[in-house]
């Protein structure tokens, strides 16, 4: 069985002296030194993603270089925490172990023991947060589209959801009216986000995953727009709007027939 307590199998260490001599004061990198969280976190964000892009592509070099710039981010989270005196690497690291052990009793725990990861979470939550609402503690920072889903995920255990998609599905239709009747800018955008907020809910009831949707719909639009533009060379940007739709047609088919 695994502890906590246990050596790390792979060496953090060597990478963790690089951002001590990174951070130094004194003979560090200047870049390196000015940093704070804040500043950071869009490089932590941005990381994340390239590591989802890799994995999208099935791109296993990708990935390996993408997941050292990530968990550089993370020892650099790190190394400003225990400048602050706050925690350090190994306390990051503990912790995480701590946490898979306890929300995973069917593996480490008595023979018989039940998974129950969405309850341990949420006693997880309780302990922390005096908010004790259902949908407390889901990040801010998350992608507006990935935290609708949480936010309606969180609100459904609770029994608030619709019993299937059509209720969910008779939503966006409502949601469109109400934008189309919409007469001010900060009107047009309220009712917007709502359609946006109810899509993300159909697609749940319908058993999908919307980022991953909106992904793969803006690589399809990229490809195509891509083949649009080769085809209409140099020229393109000053076609008419039918013309570029033939051109779009057929990026269409011949994506089409690529897949056949």
């Amino acid at each position: 069985m695994y502890h906590a307590s246990d050596p790390p199998r792979a060496d953090i260490r060597p990478l963790a002296e690089i951002m001590e001599r990174l951070r130094n004061p004194e003979s560090g990198c200047p870049w390196d030194i000015v940093q704070d969280f804040n500043s950071i976190a869009p490089y932590t964000i941005e990381e994340a993603y390239e590591v989802a892009d890799a994995c999208e592509r099935d791109d296993m070099h990708a990935l390996k270089d993408e997941l050292g710039d990530l968990l550089l981010q993370v020892v650099f989270h790190a190394r400003m925490a225990e400048e602050r005196g706050a925690f350090d690497l190994s306390d990051v690291i503990a912790t995480i172990c701590d946490k898979m052990v306890r929300r995973h009793p069917h593996v480490f725990g008595p023979q018989g023991s039940v998974a129950d990861w969405e309850g341990i979470k949420a006693s997880e939550r309780a302990e922390k947060h005096e908010d004790k609402s259902a949908v407390a503690g889901v990040a801010l920072a998350l992608p507006a589209l990935l935290r609708a889903e949480k936010l309606q995920k969180r609100a459904a255990r609770t029994g608030f959801d619709w019993p299937d998609a059509t209720g969910a599905r008779a939503k966006v239709e409502e949601e469109i009216s109400e934008l189309e009747c919409a007469g001010t800018q900060d009107e047009k955008e309220d009712e917007l986000g709502d359609l946006l907020f109810s899509v993300v809910n159909w697609g749940r009831k319908l058993g999908l995953d919307p980022e991953a949707a909106l992904r793969r719909a803006n690589a399809k639009f990229e490809r195509r727009f891509r083949t649009a533009e080769q085809i209409g060379g140099e020229g393109f940007s000053t076609m008419t709007l039918d013309e570029k739709e033939l051109l779009w047609q057929a990026a269409k088919r011949a994506q089409d027939e690529d897949r056949a």
